[in-house]
């Protein structure tokens, strides 16, 4: 494959490939580059070599990829099987020196980042990123390895954080190193899934990186499509897509705490808006379906690693500029969704009574169904919350470790079990929050070795109609109410979630053109509107941006008003 450099062109080839960072981005992809036998420029199957830091939490991914096991936890169908082939064969290795990457021709970098504040957090990018360019000071001549970020960034960074650092090393982008970025979609529980059918965004600072992205990444995305774009495109609309799920879980936060007051069904709310909508999906009656309509399901709280931090990387250059955020819906979001696991004990002792000084079970650690992935938990939150009101808390997960990171930096190492029933057996309520299948497949062990409970609280919207009846003692859920929603309710929702909507796309166009002013460096480089919401439409989960239009009106329904669509009318 030939590339065009500026004033020379390369015979590209792919004998190496580098993964930094076998998390739930990086064990998948390396998996799946390996059993795809890549050759490109050449006869031989591409290696793959998986980097992981020799640290205290994470050392041991090594030992396990070597003795060819997947180092993900939780269900992941498919996984284990690929890493095991691939090892045995030869294809696939890991290291803990990045050196083993000097001469790649490909590397992948998937290491977490962070907010901090309102800023990034590339702490644990960097320490790795130092490394990998001291490595790559020693690559053979003539070789221009291809870096590709997986992570999520902030926009800009590809242009003012990745290009400087490299240069420092004396790795000149377009000339020495070419960098691009195609930020994840994974989800935990269908990794391999996932990577194969989603659709999945390709950028570059030059325009030949997306081609050269492409050309490797058509081998594995064999069921989805790639959309070729630039770098700061591409920033700009995987920070929004997961900031805009936010807003949605915010504004459906706020009908169901009305619907909750009121006694009103929210889940007959949220499907005949949908409907409206035409955006329906299968997740009000099906716990293990993932949410994709416009009106979302609200829990405990929001977790994982990307929706508490990406509308604030989006935001980032503007806020930093001292721009004034106090209409932003992005940013009061965070506020509304950072409420929700005190809002869930309110409404649990709406039923309930007091639980203060009583003994709580939490039944679920993960942030996500059927994974073991505790990053930003509520659940975690909920345990800090309880422990606060005196309460007695034990957490369960079948699937998260004792040792977890996230339970020992709460602190919370001697309330951690995964033996549910001993999690159970002298709980005076227990709290559902996570949807693990487990917890359906032993719903009638939980009953059975409850003895003493005086409530089950559904925070995570499991159990319905079947559960529910077989239940002895109180039951709350969220969005449980008994009543139907009035057709004038209904229109009522629909009206402010178009608002809403509308408010996103207003947001997201005054970003595009602070971004373009401020860091586009040419015509290749800059953003637009259009095309940003065009690939939003391509992410599975739902991220249909509206087009820019003024928001005149603030729905209201008997005094109450949805705060989200009020910023979206005084924003316009």
């Amino acid at each position: 494959m030939e590339i065009k450099l500026n004033d020379r062109t390369l015979n590209w080839s792919v004998k190496k490939i580098g993964v930094v960072g076998p998390g739930i981005v990086g064990m998948p992809m390396a998996a799946l580059l390996a059993d795809a036998r890549i050759k490109i420029g050449t006869n031989d199957p591409a290696k793959v070599v998986v980097l992981q830091r020799n640290s205290k939490t994470s050392g041991w991914k090594v030992d396990a990829i070597n003795a060819g096991k997947s180092v993900i936890g939780g269900i992941e169908p498919g996984l284990d099987d690929i890493v095991r082939k691939n090892v045995e064969d030869g294809i696939l290795s890991a290291s803990h020196d990045f050196n083993d990457l000097s001469d790649a021709d490909v590397v992948l970098v998937s290491v977490q980042t962070d907010k901090k504040g309102l800023e990034p957090d590339y702490g644990p990018m960097f320490g790795a990123l130092e490394s990998l360019a001291e490595a790559l000071t020693k690559k053979p001549a003539g070789n221009v390895p291809l870096i590709v970020f997986e992570s999520t960034l902030a926009p800009s960074t590809m242009m003012t954080i990745m290009k400087p650092h490299f240069a420092k090393y004396g790795l000149e982008e377009g000339k020495d190193i070419l960098l691009g970025n195609s930020p994840n979609r994974v989800m935990p529980g269908r990794l391999v899934e996932r990577v194969i059918s989603s659709d999945k965004l390709v950028g570059g600072l030059h325009p030949e990186t997306p081609r050269m992205i492409t050309e490797i990444y058509s081998k594995i995305v064999t069921n989805g499509k790639l959309f070729q774009t630039n770098s700061i495109t591409a920033e700009i609309e995987k920070t929004l897509e997961n900031a805009y799920r936010d807003v949605r879980i915010a504004f459906a936060s706020e009908i169901v705490r009305y619907c909750d007051n009121q006694d009103i069904d929210y889940y007959q709310v949220r499907n005949m808006v949908n409907e409206m909508l035409a955006q329906t999906d299968k997740a009000s009656s099906e716990p293990n379906a993932v949410p994709t309509g416009g009106l979302l399901i609200p829990n405990i709280g929001v977790g994982g690693h990307c929706l508490p931090k990406d509308g604030i990387l989006l935001w980032w250059r503007k806020i930093e500029s001292g721009a004034d955020t106090s209409n932003s819906l992005i940013i009061h979001s965070r506020v509304i969704n950072n409420a929700s696991p005190k809002e869930s004990v309110k409404l649990a002792e709406k039923t309930f009574g007091s639980i203060k000084g009583s003994s709580v079970a939490l039944l679920g650690a993960a942030y996500r169904f059927n994974s073991e992935d505790t990053r930003n938990s509520p659940t975690l939150e909920l345990g800090k919350l309880l422990k606060g009101m005196d309460c007695e808390i034990i957490i369960h997960d079948p699937y998260v470790k004792p040792d977890d990171q996230n339970i020992l930096k709460y602190d919370l190492e001697d309330q951690f079990t995964n033996d549910l029933s001993g999690a159970v057996k002298d709980a005076d309520y227990i709290f559902v929050c996570t949807a693990h299948q487990y917890y359906l497949d032993h719903f009638d062990d939980i009953l059975a070795d409850a003895q003493f409970a005086k409530g089950l609280f559904d925070g995570c919207n499991i159990y319905h109609e079947n559960e529910i009846s077989k239940i002895p003692y109180a039951y709350a859920g969220i969005g449980r109410g008994t009543k139907d929603p009035s057709d004038e309710f209904v229109k009522f929702v629909y009206d402010s979630f178009m608002n809403v909507d509308k408010g996103v796309a207003n947001e997201l166009n005054g970003l595009i053109e602070f971004f373009n002013k401020n860091y586009a460096d040419s015509e290749f480089n800059k953003a637009q509107f259009p095309k940003v919401r065009e690939l939003a439409h391509t992410c599975s989960t739902g991220c249909e941006i509206v087009k820019i239009a003024p928001v005149d009106d603030i729905p209201e329904y008997r005094g109450f008003s949805s705060e989200l669509a009020k910023m979206a009318s005084a924003a316009s």
